[in-house]
C-alpha cells in the first residue's frame, strides 16, 4: 500500500513539473470543468469518471468541501479509475485537457488564466465554502466557457457558486437528488437556479460532450445577417405571447447567446427548428423566459459600494431629513431579494452612527418580474453559505438561524414590500429617495436604457440618489443626475429637473398598435331610379313583415300589417303577443318558441283571422343567423292564402244538411288544436324533466342548507360561549381599567402633591407626561405631547439641558444641577434615567424642585459670613496699624516680607517699599535676624522663635535694641509668619546706667 502510494505521488510530482513548462501552442479555449463534491462524493466522483471517455480534450478541476484535518487520498483513488493524469493541485500549477486537478485538503484554490493558486482557509462565521469560491473565481476567469457540476454532498456549498457560473452563461449541471447519497448540495442548488443539465451521476458526463459538442464557439464580436434577425424576433413574439413581457428591446447579443445555448442543450442546429421546438413545448418558452431574466444577485454585491453608501451617502441625506421622515426606495430587477435586504440592514447600520438621533425609517419597494423569485425573496430564508458575503455581525444581528438556513429578521422584513412589476410597462413608484439598479440596464439596448433613465429620474424626488451596477452607465441620457462616484456608478438626481417628453411605454403586449375604429358618417342618399324603384318594391309588392327580439317587442315593420295586428287600447304597448289578431293570437306562442330554439323556418299554414271579413293567412317565423348586427333577431312574414275555390263547390249529398265551408273550418281548426296539443304536451315533457332535475339540484342544496343550518347552530354555540367568555374578559379588563384609572388619578395627585415639576420623556426626548408644576418652568400644555421638550419655549436658565438629556441617555448615569429662572427663582434640576419594571431604559425623568427659599437663606448666611470676616479684617487692621509694636508680616514658603505696620517703619526709618516683597535675608539691617536662606528654614520648622536684646541700626545710624518674637498661623488655607519687633532701647540703657551706679 505505502509502496502503490509513493508510485502515484512520484507519478503526481513529475506531472506537476511537466505540467508546469509553458506550451506555445498550447490550446487554451478548452473546457474546464468544475466539480463540487463533499460528503459521499467519492463513490459519485468513480461512477462520474468511469463513464467519461478518454481524450476529449477537457479538464476538470475537484473541490471538496471537507473536514480540514482530513487526509485526503482523493488522487490516487480516482487515479484507478481513470486514465486520465490526476494531480493534487499545488500553487501556481498551470490547467491542461486531459488531466483532473484535486483541491488539497485545508486550502482554498482560485484559478486566473488557466492557472491554479491556493490560499489559506477562510473560515466564515465557521463554515468553510471552497466550492463557491472556486465556482465564483472559474465565473469571472472563463466568463461563458465556465462549466460547473454539483454532486453528492452535505450544506449548501456551491448553490453561489453556480449563481455566477449562471450569470456568466456558463453552464451548470447537477445530479439528480434522488440518485444522491446526500442531497443537500443538488437541492440547494436546483433551488438557487435553474440547471442546464439535472441527471444521474452515470449519465452526466455523456450529457456534458453532448452539450459541449452543440454549443457554438463564443464570439466577442457576434453580426446577426438577417436570418437570425428573423428568427429572434420569432422568438420574441412567442416570449410575448407566453409571458407577457416584451424583450424587443433586450440586447441581440446576449439574447442570441442565451438561444444558442438553449440550442445546445436541446442538441438542435439550427436556430429555425428552435423556433418550431418553442412552438410544441411551451414549457421550454418559460425556461427560456427565466434564463433572459438572469436572477443572479447575492448580499452586499459589489462592497465597496455598500461600504460608501454607509459611511457616507446615507449619513449625508439622513441629516437632512425631519425627525419622523419616511423615506421611500425602489429596487428593480430585485430577483430574489438579497439586495433589497442589503440597502435595509445598511440603512439600519447608517442610522445608528448618526450624530443626531431622529426617529426616521425606510420603506423598500423590490419588484421583479420572476413571480417565482419574488416568492423566495417574500420568505426571507437564505442557505448557510450566504456567510461568505454576511459579516458575523450582521449575521448575529438582522438574521435568525433556523434549519433551512438564515431568516431576516422581522425588523429587516417589515422595510422591505415585495410585487411583481414589470419597470418597461407598468407605473413606477415615485416620490423616491433612493433607487437601486443594478445589473439589470447592461441587458437592454440604448434606446430602453434612455427611456429607463428619464423615468429613473421622474420617479426620483430632488437630491434622491440612484445606485447603478459596476458594469453599467447611464447610457447616452445624463441629464437630470449628478455624479457623487464615477466608479462605483452613484448618482444624484439634480434639484432642477430637465423638460421629458412623455415616456412611451407600451401599457400592455398582448396587442400592439391598436387602431381605433373609425365612425361612418352617414351617407346622402342619392334620389337614382334604383332607390325609388325598391321603395315601391317593399312598399307594394313585398309580403309584409316585423322584426322583433327574442322577447317579442317590435323593433321593425315592413308592408302592411294592418289587417295581421291590432294595437290594443290603453298604454301603447309594441310587443307581438298582445297586438297580433285573434286568430294568429293562438297559434303564435308555440311556434315563436320553436323558432326561438333553431335557425330553420318555423311555418304557420291557413290561420284563420277575423278583420271585418274571414280571411286566412300563412305566416313565417325566422331566427336570423346573419348579418352579424341583426343575428338572432326574429323576422315574422305574413302571406294572405288564396280563397279555395273547392269549398265553394256544392256537394249535393251534405247540401241538403248544411254549408261545407263550416265543415271544412271545424276539421282545420281540430287539426290545430291538435298539432298545438302536442306542442304543449312536448313543452309540458320537457319542463317535467327540467323540474325534476331541479327538484333533484334542490334536494341536494336542501341538504347541504340543512348541514349548513347544522354547522351554523354550533357554530352559533360556540359563539355564545366565546361571547360569554368575551363578556368575562371584558368585565375584568372594565375592573384593571378602573383600577388603571384610579391608579393613574392617585399617581397624578401624589405627584402634583409633592409640588415638584416632573417631565417624562421618551428615548427620542419627547415629551410622554408631565405635572402640573412643570407649566410653572416650561410653556407647555397636553397638546405638547410628542413634541421634543427642547422646542419648548423656558424661564429656565439651563441652554445646555438637552445637551444633558442626550448625555444621561448615552451614559445612563444622572446628572444634578442648580438652576436660575428668569423671574429670580431657583430649581434642583435632576436627570435621571427612566427604567421599566424589567430594568429596561425607556427614556427619561426631568426633575424641578424649587430651592428658592433655601437659596435665598444660603445667600444671605453667605453675605453674612462677608459681612463678619470683613469686620474681623477690620478690626484687625486697625489693630495692626495702631500697635505700639513692629509687626511684619511673612510669607511662610518664600520667606518674603507680604506687610509692615507703621510703628517698625517709624522705628527703623525705612520706607514701606523698601520692606515689601523682599526676602527677610535680603534687608541689610534684619540680617541679625535671618542671615541666609538656611536660617529661614529653622525659622519655619519653629512654631515660636524668641530673641532678647537684639540689635538693629535705624537709617539714620542709630543703633536700637529691640526685642524679636516670632510665630505661624493661617490665614485663609496660606500659611504666615507674624514677627513682632518690640523697641527696648530705653530699658536696655536704664539696665546699663543700673549697673554702672552698682559698681
Amino acid at each position: 500500500m505505502n509502496t502503490a502510494k509513493i508510485k502515484t505521488e512520484d507519478i503526481s510530482v513529475s506531472k506537476t513539473s511537466e505540467n508546469s513548462i509553458p506550451n506555445a501552442k498550447e490550446n487554451k479555449d478548452f473546457p474546464i470543468v468544475a466539480i463540487g463534491a463533499s460528503a459521499g462524493g467519492l463513490e459519485t466522483l468513480e461512477l462520474f469518471f468511469s463513464n467519461m471517455p478518454e481524450d476529449k480534450s477537457m479538464a476538470f478541476v475537484i473541490v471538496q468541501h471537507l473536514d480540514p484535518n482530513h487526509v485526503g487520498m482523493m488522487p490516487e483513488l480516482l487515479q484507478r479509475m481513470t486514465s486520465m493524469t490526476v494531480f493534487q493541485v499545488t500553487d501556481g500549477l498551470k490547467i491542461k485537457p486531459n488531466c483532473i486537478y484535486v483541491i488539497p485538503p485545508n486550502k482554498s484554490m482560485s484559478i486566473l488564466n488557466n492557472t491554479l493558486y491556493l490560499f489559506a482557509t477562510a473560515e466564515t462565521h465557521g463554515i468553510r465554502l471552497p466550492i463557491d469560491i472556486f465556482f465564483r473565481s472559474l465565473a469571472n476567469d472563463r466568463q461563458e466557457k465556465s462549466v460547473g457540476i454539483i454532486l453528492s454532498g452535505m450544506g449548501s456549498d456551491g448553490s453561489l457558486g453556480v449563481k455566477a457560473i449562471k450569470e456568466k452563461n456558463g453552464l451548470v449541471l447537477v445530479q439528480e437528488p434522488s440518485s444522491a447519497k446526500f442531497d443537500s448540495m443538488p437541492r440547494n442548488a436546483i433551488q438557487a437556479i435553474t440547471p442546464d443539465i439535472i441527471a444521474s451521476a452515470p449519465e452526466l458526463p455523456a450529457k456534458l460532450i453532448e452539450i459541449l459538442h452543440f454549443m457554438p464557439q463564443p464570439k466577442k464580436d457576434l453580426e446577426l445577417d438577417a436570418s437570425n434577425k428573423n428568427n429572434i424576433d420569432k422568438i420574441i413574439i412567442l416570449l410575448r405571447e407566453q409571458t407577457g413581457h416584451d424583450f424587443s428591446m433586450y440586447k441581440k447579443n446576449t439574447l442570441f447567446r442565451r438561444i444558442e445555448r438553449r440550442k445546445g442543450i436541446h442538441k438542435i442546429d439550427k436556430i429555425q427548428n428552435y423556433v418550431r421546438f418553442m412552438q410544441e413545448n411551451p414549457n421550454e418558452t418559460q425556461i427560456l423566459f427565466k434564463e433572459l431574466l438572469i436572477g443572479v444577485t447575492n448580499f452586499f454585491r459589489d462592497p465597496e459600494v455598500w461600504k460608501k453608501l454607509q459611511e457616507q451617502i446615507l449619513p449625508e441625506i439622513l441629516e437632512k431629513f425631519p425627525n419622523g421622515y419616511k423615506l421611500r426606495a425602489w429596487v428593480p430587477g430585485c430577483s430574489t431579494g438579497e439586495e433589497a435586504y442589503s440597502l435595509a440592514i445598511i440603512f439600519k447600520e447608517a442610522l445608528a452612527k448618526i450624530k443626531t438621533q431622529k426617529n426616521l425609517s425606510l420603506q423598500i419597494f423590490a419588484t421583479d418580474l420572476d413571480t417565482q423569485s419574488i416568492e423566495k425573496a417574500r420568505k426571507g430564508i437564505y442557505p448557510s453559505n450566504i456567510v461568505a458575503d454576511v459579516s458575523p455581525e450582521r449575521i448575529s444581528q438582522f438574521f435568525i438561524g433556523d434549519n433551512e438556513g438564515y431568516r431576516v429578521n422581522a425588523v429587516i422584513r417589515e422595510m422591505v414590500v415585495f410585487a411583481p412589476h414589470n419597470v418597461i410597462k407598468d407605473p413606477p413608484f415615485t416620490k423616491l429617495d433612493i433607487l437601486s439598479c443594478r445589473n439589470m440596464l447592461i441587458y437592454m439596448e440604448a434606446e430602453l436604457q434612455n427611456k429607463l433613465m428619464a423615468l429613473f429620474n421622474y420617479s426620483l424626488k430632488p437630491g434622491g440618489i440612484m445606485v447603478l451596477g459596476s458594469a453599467e452607465t447611464q447610457g447616452t441620457s445624463h441629464e437630470g443626475f449628478e455624479v457623487l462616484d464615477t466608479k462605483l456608478k452613484i448618482y444624484r438626481r439634480s434639484l432642477l429637473s430637465p423638460e421629458l417628453g412623455l415616456l412611451d411605454f407600451p401599457s400592455s403586449f398582448s396587442i400592439n398598435n391598436k387602431t381605433k375604429p373609425q365612425m361612418n358618417s352617414p351617407q346622402k342618399v342619392v334620389e337614382n331610379i334604383e332607390t325609388l324603384t325598391d321603395q315601391i318594391l317593399l312598399q307594394q309588392f313585398t309580403p309584409a313583415s316585423v322584426l322583433v327580439n327574442e322577447k317579442g317587442d317590435i323593433i321593425y315593420i315592413t308592408g302592411r300589417t294592418g289587417k295581421y295586428l291590432e294595437p290594443v287600447a290603453g298604454k301603447a304597448n309594441w310587443n307581438i303577443y298582445v297586438i297580433l289578431r285573434e286568430g294568429l293570437r293562438i297559434v303564435f306562442p308555440a311556434a315563436f318558441q320553436k323558432a326561438l330554439k333553431t335557425y330553420d323556418a318555423i311555418k304557420l299554414n291557413n290561420v284563420k283571422i277575423e278583420n271585418g271579413n274571414v280571411s286566412y293567412v300563412n305566416a313565417t317565423i325566422q331566427r336570423l343567423e346573419k348579418p352579424e348586427t341583426i343575428k338572432d333577431l326574429i323576422l315574422i312574414v305574413f302571406r294572405d292564402e288564396p280563397e279555395n275555390e273547392g269549398s265553394k263547390l256544392e256537394n249535393p249529398k251534405i247540401n241538403k244538411e248544411g254549408s261545407t265551408v263550416q265543415h271544412s273550418e271545424l276539421e282545420m281548426e281540430l287539426l290545430q288544436c291538435y298539432k298545438d296539443l302536442q306542442t304543449v304536451r312536448q313543452e309540458m315533457q320537457l319542463s317535467q324533466e327540467e323540474l325534476k332535475s331541479t327538484n333533484e339540484e334542490l334536494q341536494s342544496t336542501n341538504e347541504e342548507l340543512q348541514s349548513t343550518n347544522e354547522e351554523l347552530t354550533t357554530s352559533k354555540e360556540e359563539m355564545q360561549s366565546l361571547n360569554e367568555e368575551l363578556q368575562t374578559v371584558n368585565s375584568e379588563l372594565q375592573n384593571k381599567l378602573s383600577e388603571f384609572s384610579r391608579a393613574n388619578n392617585d399617581m397624578k395627585n401624589l405627584l402634583n402633591s409633592t409640588e415638584i415639576g416632573t417631565l417624562f420623556l421618551d428615548r427620542n426626548l419627547n415629551i410622554r407626561r408631565f405635572t402640573d408644576p412643570i407649566m410653572e418652568i416650561f410653556k407647555v400644555r397636553a397638546s405638547d405631547i410628542g413634541r421634543p421638550f427642547t422646542d419648548l419655549v423656558t424661564k429656565l436658565k439651563y441652554p445646555e439641558i438637552g445637551y444633558n438629556a442626550n448625555l444621561v441617555i448615552k451614559n445612563l448615569t444622572a446628572i444634578e444641577t442648580e438652576n436660575e429662572t428668569q423671574d429670580g427663582r431657583w430649581f434642583d434640576t435632576k436627570i435621571l434615567p427612566y427604567r421599566t419594571i424589567d430594568d429596561h431604559i425607556d427614556g427619561l425623568v426631568l426633575t424641578f424642585n424649587d430651592i428658592t427659599k433655601a437659596k435665598k437663606l444660603e445667600i444671605e448666611l453667605k453675605e453674612a459670613n462677608e459681612s463678619l470676616q470683613l469686620n474681623r479684617e477690620t478690626h484687625y487692621r486697625h489693630l495692626f496699624e495702631s500697635a505700639k509694636d513692629g509687626i511684619l508680616m511673612l510669607d511662610e514658603e518664600t520667606g518674603k516680607i507680604t506687610d509692615v505696620n507703621p510703628f517698625l517703619i517709624k522705628l527703623l526709618g525705612y520706607t514701606k517699599e523698601e520692606f515689601l516683597e523682599k526676602c527677610i535675608w535680603e534687608i541689610g539691617f534684619l540680617k541679625d535676624i535671618v542671615t541666609n536662606k538656611e536660617k529661614f528654614v529653622e525659622l519655619q520648622k519653629k512654631k515660636i522663635i524668641r530673641y532678647d536684646n537684639l540689635p538693629l541700626e535705624s537709617s539714620k545710624g542709630k543703633k536700637i535694641y529691640v526685642e524679636f518674637i516670632s510665630n505661624k498661623y493661617t490665614v485663609d488655607n496660606h500659611k504666615v509668619i507674624q514677627c513682632f519687633i518690640r523697641d527696648i532701647t530705653q530699658k536696655k540703657l536704664a539696665e546699663e546706667i543700673l549697673l554702672k551706679n552698682k559698681k
